[in-house]
């Protein structure tokens, strides 16, 4: 299972939302570019970065912190929010972006992911409150539940499934959601929202249905807080971990 640290990108700071609450943020570093530079030193496969300002408008008015990022990390860089045409994903690509996530526009659209896939690699995001997927950066419910949506998806390299009730809470990942999507698709599955601690994160690695296991997981604000230590996950999930496990 991969460990993807994350950086949410606002205003050009990183910060951390409680349950995907805009009032609710904490602001944690002004050089997210510092952070990602950091985090690779630590030694980190892969990066998850959210920009948060492009999640609520569509506009990729960070795209050239983006880009720093890609650049101080030396990484491959995941990116959501605000991928909403082939062109922001090729933008995106420009700067160095590794792989793209598509949520709102892939509900409104499916066969954008399906354009997108064919020129670049790309996830699908499912941001959930309880069953029911959220759109517009949080800030709207979609009106689906997750198994409709995942029944319907169009194929994409990975699944990104974020517990909204536990984003950024420390109070562990929502299992039960994780065990049903696994069994839901057979995507590629990664992880987000609730971790607290190393012991989440063992449950996360051990957690299989099916015969299928988690590809990765995403952790946040653990790692700001120093509830976990990025290279003792690391070195704890090295034995299960592939670079490419897709």
């Amino acid at each position: 299972m991969l460990l993807f640290p994350a950086i949410d990108l606002r205003g050009g700071r990183c910060v951390r939302l409680y349950q995907g609450d805009f009032a609710a943020e904490t602001i944690y570093a002004e050089d997210p570019a510092e952070v990602a530079a950091a985090f690779a030193a630590a030694g980190a496969p892969w990066l998850h970065v959210v920009d948060l300002d492009a999640a609520r408008t569509g506009d990729l008015t960070n795209l050239a912190l983006v880009g720093a990022i890609v650049a101080a990390a030396g990484l491959p860089v995941q990116y959501g929010g605000g991928v909403r045409s082939v062109d922001a994903a090729a933008r995106l690509a420009e700067v160095g972006v590794a792989r793209v996530v598509v949520g709102t526009a892939a509900l409104e659209d499916p066969s954008l992911v399906t354009e997108i896939a064919a020129r670049q690699p790309v996830a699908l995001g499912l941001d959930v409150r309880g069953r029911e997927v959220a759109v517009r950066g949080w800030q709207a419910a979609g009106g689906r539940n997750l198994a409709e949506v995942l029944a319907a998806a169009p194929a994409a390299d990975a699944v990104v499934v974020t517990q909204i009730s536990t984003d950024g809470t420390l109070g562990g990942p929502d299992m039960e959601l994780l065990a049903e999507t696994l069994a839901a698709t057979a995507a590629p599955l990664i992880a987000s929202g609730g971790v607290g601690d190393l012991a989440d994160l063992r449950r996360l690695a051990a957690l299989t249905v099916g015969g299928r296991t988690l590809a990765g997981a995403i952790v946040g604000r653990a790692l700001y807080e120093r509830t976990v230590d990025l290279a003792e996950a690391l070195a704890m999930l090295a034995p299960r971990t592939s670079l490419d496990p897709w």
